[in-house]
């Protein structure tokens, strides 16, 4: 089994309050926070995913 490699934002400070991102299965998008890494984990799709990004980024245009 493959250990997965999982990702956080350049933003992220060193605390416990950051989301991981993966791609622990082709096509699925994974998500889990940084606090419990091996806790939940949810799993979307890479359209869901962008819709999610794409929110964000409005509301948030000059963070």
């Amino acid at each position: 089994m493959t250990v997965p490699t999982w990702q956080k934002s350049s933003y992220c400070a060193q605390g416990n309050s950051c989301i991981h991102v993966a791609v622990l299965t082709p096509g699925t998008v994974d998500l889990t926070e940084s606090g419990d890494p091996t806790g939940a984990i949810l799993h979307a799709t890479p359209t869901a995913w962008h819709a999610l990004l794409r929110t964000l980024k409005e509301a948030h245009p000059h963070d």
